[in-house]
């Protein structure tokens, strides 16, 4: 087989299934769209969700550095460190990643450790295998800690769902991480199931990402740390390399997280955070999906698979 068949029959086999109607399966243009396109060599694009021009791009982060990590994820790499809300997509440059998340369990770590050795952090390793995404949706297993992450997103909301294994778990907010920027100022302030504040960084722009993240079960216990130092108990934090912690018992068991942004104000991503009232994670999903079926329809394309892929994903990628 030439290189050219092997890289078709790679690109065929990340398309999604077909959805079946009736009696035949029938397939979509949404089906014909793969977000891995792209995220190979220099391609500068990212797997996770976002829907048609939308504000929030819900995607994992491998790295944060280097031309070939302008969009945080290139799939050379094994290991992840988190889910950030804001992405670019086949720009050359690099910025974004604001507002990341991560779920670990056990020993609680601040630091994302390296790629080289993921054990000296938080990151956690992943296989491709285990990975899947189509317009609207994404989900990969953390195999340091035996998670299930999914993501989906509305325009500006993104949606997280956690299966945890029965072990003591912990979910992540980073606000020092950036994909290619730095940290200039930042605030956060933690409740019983919320934590709320913001990230100002400089990049390829300035910018202030405002966020409101709500959690589906109250935490047992939280905290906070600032330049490499834990502070248990303590409920708001500022400054560069700051961040905060949510912990919850050993239990197996499922944790959804709600995260709205807005670039104005908390308030804003208050309001924002509307667009998902209730913890339907399957809902919003499948509402995604049929939005890029929607957006994708505009044009109707006669041709052969290959082309039918080459095209939808092309125009998928047009509506970043």
């Amino acid at each position: 087989m030439d290189m050219k068949s092997k890289v078709l029959s790679l690109v065929i086999a990340l398309v999604p299934a077909i959805y079946v109607s009736g009696d035949k399966a029938e397939k979509e243009p949404v089906d014909y769209v793969s977000p891995f396109i792209g995220t190979d060599y220099h391609g500068h694009t990212f797997p996770g969700p976002y829907l048609p021009f939308g504000m929030v791009q819900l995607s994992p982060d491998t790295g944060v550095s280097g031309w070939d990590w302008c969009s945080g994820y290139h799939y050379s790499d094994s290991s992840i460190m988190g889910f950030s809300h804001t992405h670019l997509s086949g720009t050359g440059c690099a910025d974004y990643g604001d507002i990341m998340l991560m779920p670990t369990t056990g020993e609680l770590k601040i630091i994302p450790g390296s790629k080289d050795n993921p054990d000296d952090g938080y990151r956690s390793r992943f296989s491709h295998s285990s990975e899947i995404a189509y317009p609207g949706y994404y989900s990969v297993t953390l195999l340091d800690y035996s998670i299930r992450a999914e993501l989906t997103v509305t325009e500006r909301v993104g949606f997280h769902k956690y299966t945890f294994p029965a072990d003591d778990a912990h979910i992540l907010i980073d606000l020092a991480h950036g994909i290619g920027d730095t940290t200039i100022d930042a605030r956060m302030k933690i409740g019983k199931d919320k934590i709320e504040g913001y990230r100002y960084s400089r990049g390829w722009g300035d910018q202030c990402v405002y966020f409101l993240a709500e959690f589906s079960k109250p935490f047992v216990s939280y905290g906070t740390w600032k330049n490499g130092k834990i502070y248990r108990g303590q409920d708001r934090e500022s400054g560069r390399d700051i961040g905060a912690f949510v912990d919850y018992s050993a239990s197996k068991g499922l944790i959804l997280v709600k995260v709205g942004i807005s670039f104005t104000s908390i308030d804003g991503a208050r309001r924002n955070l509307e667009e998902i009232p209730d913890w339907d994670f399957d809902r919003v999903r499948a509402e995604a999906r049929s939005t890029w079926n929607e957006e994708l329809s505009k044009i109707e394309v006669v041709g052969a698979e290959e082309e039918k892929i080459k095209f939808y994903t092309a125009l998928y990628h047009c509506c970043y």
